[in-house]
């Protein structure tokens, strides 16, 4: 099993974060769809920072991914998370919200636990 050059792993989590950055950056967001909270929307957008982390730890989404790839993409979204606030801080009429940094880390959680869960499923997992 071939592993994707590093550029090709780790670009796309650098593009994610500065989305997530930008994102913040707005200081008045576009209106969310009908039905879809605030915190479920920060858990969905951390979903696919956490998908992305994790195929970057893993070396891509066909090599196994172990509890310590899983629980790092895990801490690495949450801490994200935490600063992603900090910066909205900053940013008028914006703020901080521990809730959101909490629905985060949900979102990379359930990403990180379902590709773990999906690697043993492949039999394709190691501890």
């Amino acid at each position: 099993m071939k592993t994707p050059p590093a550029y090709a792993l780790w670009v796309p989590v650098v593009f994610y974060l500065a989305l997530i950055f930008w994102l913040s950056s707005i200081s008045h967001p576009p209106e969310l769809p009908s039905g879809v909270t605030d915190k479920e929307a920060h858990a969905a957008l951390y979903l696919g920072l956490g998908a992305v982390l994790v195929r970057a730890l893993a070396g891509g989404f066909a090599r196994p991914v172990t509890v310590r790839i899983a629980v790092l993409a895990i801490v690495v979204s949450g801490l994200y998370g935490v600063t992603d606030e900090i910066h909205q801080y900053f940013v008028p009429p914006r703020q901080m919200d521990a809730a959101d940094a909490l629905a985060d880390t949900v979102g990379a959680s359930v990403a990180a636990c379902g590709l773990y869960a999906w690697s043993i499923i492949r039999g394709r997992h190691a501890l």
